[in-house]
C-alpha cells in the first residue's frame, strides 16, 4: 500500500507535474434496478463513456487523472442512474412495502492513481446505493455490520426515536456480525440522505459510510427525460483535519475522463447531496447555463434559477436544467482547490 499523500503534497505535486497522466479506459455499464423508477428517456449510455486515453489539463493547469472504474471497483457514471427500488410488495392494508438489505462492508477503493483508501462502505461502494420510494410507501431496511467497528444507519426524514440510527436509542449502535431493521414510512418527499451516525461522526462519514435516499411524491414532478444523483464527497488520506481528494460518486476527476452524456433540450434532473466531511461548505456550478433549483426537493415550485448552489454538509436539492446547445460543458465546485483536487467534470450533450 502506498503512503497516503497530505492535501500540502498533493497540490505541490499537481503543480509540478507533467500537464496529465496517461489513463486506461472505462468500460463499465450500468446495472442499475430499473424498478418503478419513472426516469429512463434516451440519455445516452448509462455506463462509464469508453474514451481513448488522453492528456488533458484542468483549472489552473492542474492535471487531471482519474482511476478506471475497473480498477477501482466503482463507477461514479453507473451510480449517476442507480435508483434501487427495492424488493417490493403490498401489505393487507394495501400499503406498498420496500425493503433493501444494506451490509457496512472494509475495504480498500483505489481512489487516485495509485493511492489506495481504506474506506468503510454500505454494499461495498462510495457513495452507498440510492433508496428510491414514493411518498407514503413503507420501508423495511435490513442492515448487517460486516465490518469490524460498530455502525448504524440514521436517515433524514421522519420517523420515531426507535429508527433513527443513534447510539443509545433505539437501534442503537449495531456491533460487527450483528443485524437490526429499520422500519418506518417515506415521509416527507424529497431528496434526502442516509449516513452513520456512529461516534466519532466525522470518520464514520468520512470514509464512505453515506447515500441517498429519494422519496417521490406522490402527485409526482413534471417529467424528466434524464434523471441522475450526484453526491459531492471528498477524502482524508493523512488522518488529519482536511480532505487530500474530492469527487463526485466517489471517484475524483472521473467526469473529466467519462463526461455525463445528455441529450439536447432534454429535461436533465439532479438529485445533488452534499455528504463532505471536514469541509463546512461545499459548492455546484454549471458552465454556460443556468438550472431550477429545489431545496431538499420538499416543494414543487423552485426556489431561484441560477448556476450556482452551495450546501453544507447534509444539505441536498434539486437541479433541473436543459442543455440548449451541443458540446462539452464543466461542471465543478465553486471553490477551486475543491475543482483542482478531484471535483470537475463534463456534461457532454449531443443531438
Amino acid at each position: 500500500m502506498v503512503e497516503l499523500p497530505s492535501r500540502r503534497n498533493v497540490l505541490l505535486g499537481a503543480a509540478a507535474a507533467l500537464p496529465a497522466a496517461v489513463l486506461g479506459t472505462a468500460a463499465a455499464t450500468s446495472t442499475h434496478d430499473a424498478g418503478e423508477h419513472p426516469s429512463g428517456g434516451d440519455h445516452g449510455s448509462s455506463g462509464s463513456t469508453k474514451t481513448t486515453p488522453t492528456n488533458h489539463v484542468g483549472h489552473a493547469g492542474f492535471p487531471t487523472g482519474s482511476v478506471p472504474p475497473e480498477r477501482a471497483g466503482i463507477d461514479p457514471t453507473a451510480i449517476l442512474r442507480d435508483f434501487d427500488a427495492g424488493t417490493v410488495t403490498t401489505l393487507p392494508s394495501g400499503q406498498v412495502l420496500r425493503e433493501w438489505k444494506i451490509t457496512a462492508i472494509d475495504r480498500d477503493i483505489e481512489i487516485a492513481p495509485g493511492v489506495i483508501f481504506p474506506a468503510w462502505t454500505y454494499n461495498g461502494r462510495i457513495p452507498g446505493p440510492t433508496l428510491w420510494c414514493r411518498e407514503g410507501d413503507a420501508l423495511r431496511i435490513e442492515f448487517t455490520n460486516a465490518g469490524q467497528h460498530p455502525h448504524t444507519i440514521h436517515f433524514h426524514g421522519i420517523h420515531t426515536a426507535e429508527m433513527d440510527g443513534t447510539p443509545g436509542i433505539g437501534g442503537g449502535s449495531i456491533l460487527p456480525g450483528t443485524s437490526f431493521t429499520y422500519e418506518f414510512d417515506a415521509v416527507p418527499f424529497g431528496t434526502h440522505l442516509y449516513h452513520c451516525h456512529q461516534s466519532p461522526l466525522a470518520p464514520h462519514i468520512a470514509k464512505g459510510l453515506y447515500g441517498g435516499f429519494i422519496i417521490e411524491p406522490k402527485r409526482g414532478r413534471e417529467p424528466a427525460d434524464d434523471e441522475m444523483v450526484m453526491i459531492m464527497n471528498g477524502y482524508n488520506t493523512d488522518g488529519g483535519d482536511d480532505n487530500e481528494f474530492y469527487s463526485v460518486n466517489g471517484l475524483p476527476f472521473h467526469f473529466m475522463d467519462h463526461p455525463v452524456q445528455v441529450k439536447r433540450n432534454a429535461l436533465v434532473r439532479i438529485h445533488l447531496i452534499n455528504a463532505l466531511e471536514y469541509d463546512p461548505v461545499n459548492s455546484f456550478h454549471v458552465h454556460a447555463n443556468f438550472f431550477h433549483y429545489y431545496p431538499t426537493g420538499t416543494m414543487l415550485t423552485p426556489s431561484e434559477y441560477t448556476d450556482t448552489v452551495s450546501q453544507m454538509q447534509g444539505q441536498r436539492g434539486i437541479l433541473d436544467i436543459r442543455f440548449p446547445y451541443p458540446g462539452k460543458y464543466m461542471f465543478h465546485a465553486h471553490k477551486v482547490e475543491f475543482a483542482e483536487l478531484g471535483w470537475m467534470g463534463f456534461f457532454e450533450v449531443t443531438e
